[in-house]
């Protein structure tokens, strides 16, 4: 719902348990912080590190959003999934309170409709209410391939069938693993190994979802080694892959891949 350009109405959004809203949810209280813009903001947890997002990365977060008369349009908690958006995309008053956060920090941010989404038709109105917690930091993927792209690094776990892979964070403890049966919903970049970016669902802006059987034997073998939440990468030898075939990316491949939902398969 923050992106800009996307928007879902109220007949094709699904429906979730809403989660009350703040008691603050009316209006910024006298001790939340304001920027030049408009924008307030009030640190609800503190975070880790100094490193803040910039326009040109993504990031990966938990958040809802409410309207002033406490009504919620919008949860990544209610889908029990965090959400990966581009900060170029997102509403003015998102994209801003998210680049003055630290991994680790939720921050309560009031921000009002010249930032939001300024009376278009079919979209929340008015000054909007978001509490965002950020997970990760994500650099653009076709500008920062991962500097362990040309081969698999030496603490990276290999299987019998030659994948390697790397768990980059961890997932639900105790989270039931996709089987070979499974559907399963991820966010997902791809390079070659000279870096050259080949697909990313981040970069479409748009979740992938399939069958674990409807894709190449690397990622069959290695979706089912993740827990919903997960995000690992994996260097996918060429027998594993497209094994040479015409029209497609050549050579070991290496992908990182977030683990969004899993159907349980039989």
């Amino acid at each position: 719902m923050v992106l800009a350009g996307v928007a879902l109405d109220a007949q094709s959004r699904p429906q979730f348990q809403p989660i009350p809203a703040p008691p603050d949810v009316a209006k910024a209280p006298d001790d939340a912080q304001k920027t030049a813009s408009g924008l307030a903001y009030k640190v609800l947890q503190p975070g880790t590190g100094t490193a803040k997002p910039t326009a040109e990365d993504f990031v990966t977060v938990h958040y809802t959003g409410w309207t002033t008369d406490g009504k919620m349009f919008d949860s990544s908690y209610a889908r029990d999934a965090t959400s990966t958006f581009p900060v170029s995309r997102v509403i003015k008053g998102w994209g801003e309170g998210v680049q003055l956060m630290v991994v680790g920090e939720k921050r309560r941010l009031w921000i009002p409709k010249e930032l939001a989404y300024e009376g278009q038709s079919g979209r929340p109105q008015g000054m909007l209410v978001f509490d965002v917690e950020l997970f990760e930091i994500v650099p653009s993927p076709d500008k920062n391939p991962p500097p362990d792209v040309a081969a698999p690094p030496a603490d990276a776990e290999r299987t019998p069938s030659g994948l390697a892979y790397k768990v980059l964070r961890p997932g639900k403890e105790g989270g039931a693993r996709p089987s070979k049966t499974s559907r399963v919903t991820v966010h997902y970049s791809g390079w070659t190994t000279d870096g050259k970016l080949f697909d990313s669902s981040l970069m479409r802006g748009q979740t992938a979802s399939f069958g674990l059987t409807d894709v190449i034997e690397g990622w069959t073998e290695g979706l089912q080694l993740m827990v919903p939440g997960e995000k690992t990468r994996f260097w996918i030898p060429e027998r594993l892959a497209y094994k040479g075939q015409q029209g497609r990316p050549k050579g070991m491949l290496v992908f990182d891949v977030e683990l969004l939902s899993a159907t349980v398969g039989q």
